[in-house]
């Protein structure tokens, strides 16, 4: 139940290939700590698609909230996040775009050297990641069943949802913080770290795979309260 009382209000955006269940531990944390906390279960079918989704869930809020975004989830929040009662963004080992960019545009030229994800050429539109490599990739500092039902109930991520490009992103207009995973096989760090920086983000560093927010739920917490303090 929503506690206008409560001290913040935040809303946490999965990326491609996941749901929102791996925001468990991060929800626990925030709930905790007394923060209503909502999750968005987005399809990743099209860009569009989600920030509605991602709208309807901040409109059931009570007050101001904090938006948070994982890898896809980044650039979500990045359109969605101009709502006028988003006062500040969360990036967690996200995509953070600017105008016209995607996905799609973002991971066209990776640096030199740079581990490639392993994704599967696309199937009636809709790709996944290689199952075997899922866990080097995506959940190298899991548990191995759990990196492996990861990898076992993947969501379809839709071509739409990977060319979908920002129109005008909420980053220039507020606040934003940044989760670098130091150890990504996915975006790069030195690729989220620049992208930190050109958002003018506060930014935090931390060991951890692309699942990072699954890994260390409470560092990925610490600064989204960081955010919803101001």
């Amino acid at each position: 139940m929503n506690d206008s009382t409560a001290p913040g209000n935040v809303v946490l955006v999965h990326g491609g290939f996941v749901d929102g269940s791996g925001w468990q531990g991060v929800y626990d944390a925030l709930r905790a700590d007394g923060y209503n906390v909502a999750i968005v279960q987005n399809p990743t079918l099209t860009l569009d698609g989600d920030v509605a989704a991602t709208h309807q869930v901040i409109d059931a809020m009570p007050g101001p909230v904090t938006l948070v975004g994982h890898s896809y989830g980044g650039v979500v929040i990045t359109e969605a996040g101009t709502h006028e009662k988003v006062r500040a963004l969360v990036y967690v080992a996200a995509f953070a775009p600017d105008k016209g960019e995607s996905v799609s545009t973002l991971i066209a030229d990776p640096p030199p050297g740079a581990p490639v994800p392993p994704i599967l050429p696309p199937v009636d539109g809709f790709l996944f990641l290689d199952r075997e490599k899922f866990a080097e990739s995506f959940a190298g500092d899991l548990p191995e069943p759990q990196a492996a039902f990861m990898a076992d109930s993947q969501v379809p991520w839709g071509l739409d949802a990977l060319n979908g490009a920002a129109s005008q992103p909420a980053w220039r207009s507020k606040p934003s913080w940044y989760l670098v995973s130091q150890d990504d096989r996915m975006i790069p760090p030195p690729a989220q770290r620049a992208m930190a920086e050109r958002i003018g983000a506060t930014t935090v560093e931390v060991p951890g795979s692309h699942s990072v927010y699954v890994s260390r739920p409470a560092a990925t917490a610490d600064l989204i309260k960081q955010a919803a303090r101001g």
